[in-house]
């Protein structure tokens, strides 16, 4: 497909006329291209397409129809159609009453186009400017953000599940493309173990026989593995991605082969899990749980090698995160400014800073943002302030030293911390002992903290000991000076009535989350990998900005926060 930059045509005569008589209010899509014009061209697109070939449908109509079919939760099929039948969808797209449109598979290729151009969002960056010119966006306000969780297009699987369904995954791959190199490699008692999905209830009960079963499995890869690497076999199939996941999978789950310990050296637990029937030859055993890598680095489905295992409070699911950030003024429609996805194990802390910067670079950065514990840490709150200039507003994450959880104790802001001198002075006056540099390694990536340690022959008589510590000396942990600082000031604040009144604003953004999720299905990926399901992401975000405008120019008042009978009953006396 090639593409020929030319002029949007006006809207047709004819077309105008009839919507006009048609709808004489409007609907949204009349309303936005009264109001905001096409939103795209072709010239926005042009660097995805070849000079040469045949020609492409106009890329700003795909772009439009891409976007409204969002606001409309409409398939391609439907979307395709909608153009073709719906007289307000032919004056937005500039077409005549009697255009047949296009075949709905068009709109896939240019998703595809988007995604691997890396461009997908232009089509909320284009929408902002416009915004932007007519007034409704600018820098230095007040923003919130809060992410959600989002569940991949996959099924969630047990590790047994996990490798059992790679195996059959690559050999299906396999099948495909290489059908008579596989029919010459492939076992006969394969196709009873792997022709059906591996599903739950097909596989053994008892801890014993599910560790012999995942063995057998990891033999059965590992056979793959060694056909694979023989000099007769035709090397691109060893770049096959299903490949590349077989051998991801198998580190992940199966220790390597080279690595069994004899069987004088292994434990009773070893031996009763290992089948005796496969020696370390075939194939290495099955990593205990507490051998596996952590989630982060965890495969959880062959078919989307990008979702991760995700935990926030009782939710669990394999997937992803979606990060929206929106302004909070009441002068102007609400429009989303940003949308990040990430894996479901990326901590929303880490997420903040490239948000940041993403805003800077659309000169939408704000003075204040509104986020809730998870965005918030010492690194965030000190660093951001300094980079961006915004101040960071949200709950700290509390004290868990049980001075600070039974608050009859001396905790760790009771001390006075003196930067120059290296020193702390503890509530009775002590000074300590020791200042060291250390390094917290929980964390992704290790950071610095600091250890002061007082002396115990000033704790051990000391007469408040007993509110102090129950070690024969008192430590406590800081961050660097600019990073404490910042804490102790944000607690401080925290406490205030003020910010409690400020902070109830960040709660509009939970009503941003359900309007995505009614709209456009926000938490259910509609695609396979990060990239795509980012595209879902953005998609969401500027089909709920032009809801919101089309609101704005109706003048339809905002909805208030939700309150149940009782609550509104008993407001009076609360």
């Amino acid at each position: 497909m090639s593409l020929k930059v030319v002029p949007i045509p006006a809207i047709p005569d004819e077309t105008t006329r009839v919507v006009r008589a048609a709808f004489p209010r409007g609907s949204l899509v009349v309303q936005v291209r009264d109001a905001l014009g096409t939103l795209y061209s072709d010239e926005d697109f042009a660097d995805l397409f070849p000079a040469r070939g045949q020609p492409a449908e106009a890329p700003w109509r795909l772009a439009l129809v891409t976007v409204v079919q969002f606001v409309e939760g409409l398939p391609d099929r439907q979307a395709a159609d909608a153009v073709r039948r719906r007289l307000d969808w032919k004056y937005a797209l500039s077409l005549e009453l009697s255009d047949p449109g296009f075949d709905h598979s068009v709109l896939s290729e240019f998703r595809t186009r988007l995604v691997a151009g890396g461009t997908e969002e232009r089509l909320l960056d284009l929408v902002l400017q416009q915004a932007r010119a007519h007034g409704w966006l600018k820098e230095r306000g007040k923003q919130r953000t809060d992410s959600t969780h989002v569940l991949a297009a996959v099924r969630a699987l047990t590790r047994l599940e996990c490798v059992g369904e790679t195996l059959r995954h690559t050999l299906n791959v396999l099948a495909e493309v290489a059908p008579e190199w596989l029919r010459t490699q492939a076992a006969p008692e394969w196709v009873k173990r792997y022709a059906h999905r591996v599903e739950e209830y097909r596989v053994p009960k008892s801890k014993a026989e599910r560790v012999r079963a995942a063995n057998q499995i990891g033999a059965d890869g590992w056979r793959l593995l060694d056909a694979l690497e023989e000099r007769t076999t035709p090397t691109w199939l060893r770049d096959l991605p299903a490949v590349q996941t077989l051998r991801r999978v198998w580190a992940q789950h199966y220790h390597p082969r080279q690595a069994r310990r004899p069987s004088s050296q292994q434990s009773e637990t070893e031996d009763e899990h290992w089948d005796g029937s496969h020696d370390g030859s075939l194939g290495g055993h099955w990593r205990a749980k507490a051998d596996v890598p952590p989630a982060a680095q965890m495969q959880n489905s062959p078919y989307d090698p990008d979702a991760r295992y995700g935990k926030k409070r009782e939710i669990s699911w394999v997937g992803y995160k979606a990060h929206l950030t929106e302004p909070c003024e009441a002068e102007a429609p609400q429009l989303i400014v940003h949308v990040a996805t990430t894996p479901a194990c990326a901590s929303d802390e880490a997420s903040l800073t490239p948000i940041h910067q993403n805003l800077a670079r659309r000169a939408l950065l704000p003075s204040g943002q509104f986020v809730d514990a998870g965005y918030v840490d010492a690194d965030v709150l000190a660093t951001n302030h300094a980079r961006f200039g915004v101040d960071v507003l949200g709950p700290t994450r509390g004290d868990y030293r049980w001075q600070a959880r039974e608050q009859t104790g001396f905790e760790g802001h009771r001390f006075t911390i003196d930067w120059e001198g290296q020193r702390a002075i503890c509530p009775q006056g002590h000074t300590s002992h020791s200042w060291t540099r250390t390094y917290d390694r929980r964390q992704a990536q290790p950071r610095e903290m600091i250890t002061v340690r007082f002396s115990a022959s000033d704790c051990r008589p000391c007469p408040s000991r007993a509110r102090c510590t129950q070690a024969p000396l008192r430590t406590i942990t800081l961050h660097p000076r600019e990073q404490e600082v910042a804490l102790r000031a944000a607690r401080l604040r925290e406490q205030g009535e003020e910010f409690a009144t400020a902070y109830a604003t960040r709660a509009g953004i939970e009503g941003t989350h359900a309007q995505a999720l009614r709209v456009c299905g926000l938490r259910r990926s509609r695609y396979v990998g990060q990239p795509k399901t980012h595209l879902q992401h953005i998609l969401s975000a500027v089909a709920l900005n032009l809801l919101r405008i089309g609101a704005w120019l109706d003048g339809a008042p905002r909805s208030p926060t939700r309150r149940s009978s009782f609550e509104r009953l008993m407001a009076p006396a609360a």
